[in-house]
């Protein structure tokens, strides 16, 4: 994909001495870690839990994938990375392009969001950019700790796209999904969460999961995700002139490989559709392939679908 560089970002870097020079921060969790925190988020947070679990099954062979939202004091005590504010200029001893400009994953992940952020600004009247936060390791957001385990995530509290770029090796090497476009859909899909909050389907959602039962909210996130592969397929529908062949099928594979069901069976469990949290393999691809087909937003009501 043929993207135009770009520093007009809101930009937070907190890899800070944590970070090497191959990109990758130090890992962390594992499946220990979901097992420890599977019961403490369903007992502590009911249902608005589930998109923890989905992140961190993503990673490590469960139930979800890329793009939940992180509840508060999943990792007590965890403390919070050095960071650096940057916008567009210099300010606390660096500057957006310094931070764009760590490595090839950095530099790519600012050109997919400013691009993505300037589709929605055409597509959604009063669009508001999120911020970009790079982090390695352990980071801290507005909805607590940032962990590489948990894979890239979008925060509603500070509304932030958080990324550690290690995650893209992931997605090659571990799901078998390689290629550039993976990763900008992985980028565009949590800005689709953003286009979530900022037209208040997030928090209506987030109302009705704290009265659903756990299949009920469970189902509710499964929507939620998907509209945000709808919108990602919107965006690059919008960006034909950029793609380049074979991007829609890296996008469709990366679909494929993140779909619930795949997941489990590649952890040796059998799929059980009532504990999804971001939908199968196949409407995954389906939702994307929507928003590929259409470019148009309206075309993304999940909700309103059987």
């Amino acid at each position: 994909m043929r993207l135009d560089d770009s520093n007009d970002l809101n930009v937070e870097d907190q890899r800070g001495g944590g970070y090497n020079s191959a990109g990758f921060g130090g890992g962390g969790g594992g499946l220990g870690l979901i097992s420890m925190l599977v019961p403490f988020v369903f007992s502590r947070f009911g249902c608005t839990g589930v998109a923890v679990l989905g992140v961190l099954f993503f990673l490590f062979g469960g139930l979800g994938s890329i793009g939940s939202l992180v509840a508060p004091s999943t990792a007590p005590g965890t403390a919070s990375a050095p960071h650096q504010t940057t916008q567009g200029g210099q300010s606390g001893g660096s500057s957006t392009a310094a931070s764009c400009n760590v490595d090839a994953a950095s530099r790519f992940s600012c050109n997919a969001l400013s691009n993505v952020n300037q589709t929605w600004a055409r597509l959604l009247p009063g669009y508001t950019p999120p911020k970009l936060v790079f982090y390695a390791g352990n980071g801290q957001s507005g909805c607590g700790a940032a962990q590489s385990a948990m894979g890239p995530f979008y925060c509603p509290a500070d509304q932030g796209v958080y990324l550690d770029t290690a995650f893209y090796s992931e997605l090659k090497d571990r799901f078998g999904a390689p290629g550039d476009f993976a990763q900008a859909y992985v980028v565009a899909h949590e800005v689709g969460h953003h286009v979530q909050t900022l037209t208040g389907v997030s928090e209506q959602v987030s109302q009705a999961q704290s009265r659903a039962s756990r299949a009920q909210g469970n189902a509710l996130q499964v929507k939620m995700e998907l509209q945000a592969d709808c919108y990602a397929g919107v965006w690059a529908a919008n960006n034909r002139d950029k793609m380049e062949p074979g991007d829609i099928e890296e996008g469709l594979r990366a679909a494929q490989a993140i779909g619930d069901d795949t997941l489990q069976r590649a952890a040796g469990q059998r799929p059980v559709p009532d504990s999804f949290t971001h939908g199968s393999s196949a409407e995954r691809q389906m939702w994307l392939k929507r928003g590929l087909d259409s470019g148009d937003p309206k075309q993304c009501d999940t909700f309103g679908a059987r």
